[in-house]
């Protein structure tokens, strides 16, 4: 690996303007890909990179975005599909309109942009997808019903787009996160009646004892879609301190 692997390389990321998206996209940009960040607004403006505003729950919009995107980039190689909502509670506590919602942003949202990127991506030589699933796909968390539900989607979507598009040269990977510290979980923890509390039962639920990065989330992102990773699709990478696998005995 070089500090510019990702020369010459082009890439979508949705959900770019904060967070994980965020994230991404700047240690893609740092390596050498142009980027376009696909947001509901703007991020910040920074070198090698447009933003593009779109709304990935809205047929008309992506196709919109993605087109723009491409005419930006003038191609594309990589597309991360990271834009995604959360949700709390029990399957008792969300309405059916609040589990369509969350399931067409963060299950039928991915679909929506894979499906206008893949005319593109197929004409690249360097074609990579990374969905940003989730630690709730493969663990059982308390009040996180739906969400789970919509990132346990994402993982099987996952494996089945990485077996349809192999043979025409998409890899197809997703990386599983952990707890991060993100302006998400930042707002659910303010709005806790204990917010210092809340945290620290968080970070304990983390084996490693604090929460995940965004860059470290990034890096594993930038692993799955970058030049080196040629052998690896349908991989469910995760970025966890430990969390899926490992089972340490109390503090």
């Amino acid at each position: 690996m070089t500090d510019q692997d990702f020369a010459g390389l082009r890439a979508l990321v949705t959900g770019g303007a904060s967070g994980i998206g965020l994230a991404a996209a700047r240690k893609l940009a740092a390596r050498g890909a142009t980027i376009a960040r696909l947001d509901l607004v703007a991020g910040p403006d920074e070198p090698g990179t447009y933003s593009v505003i779109g709304d990935v729950s809205d047929a008309g919009s992506v196709a919109r975005a993605v087109a723009e995107a491409v005419g930006l980039l003038g191609g594309l190689d990589i597309v991360v599909n990271n834009a995604g909502i959360g949700a709390q509670g029990t399957v008792e506590d969300n309405s059916d309109e609040e589990w369509r919602r969350v399931l067409d942003v963060n299950v039928v949202g991915m679909a929506r942009v894979a499906r206008e990127a893949l005319p593109y991506l197929r004409q690249s030589s360097h074609a990579a997808i990374v969905n940003t699933c989730s630690i709730a796909a493969t663990a059982g968390l308390p009040r996180r019903a739906l969400y789970s539900a919509s990132k346990g989607a994402v993982l099987s979507l996952t494996l089945a787009m990485a077996a349809d598009h192999l043979r025409e040269g998409i890899r197809v990977n997703c990386v599983n996160p952990g707890t991060a510290d993100t302006p998400w979980v930042g707002r659910l923890l303010a709005a806790a009646a204990d917010p210092e509390g809340e945290r620290a039962a968080l970070e304990r639920r983390q084996p490693q004892g604090r929460l995940v990065s965004a860059d470290e989330v990034a890096e594993a992102i930038a692993y799955l879609a970058g030049p080196l990773a040629g052998s690896t699709t349908g991989v469910a990478l995760a970025v966890d301190g430990g969390m899926s696998g490992l089972r340490l005995a109390p503090r």
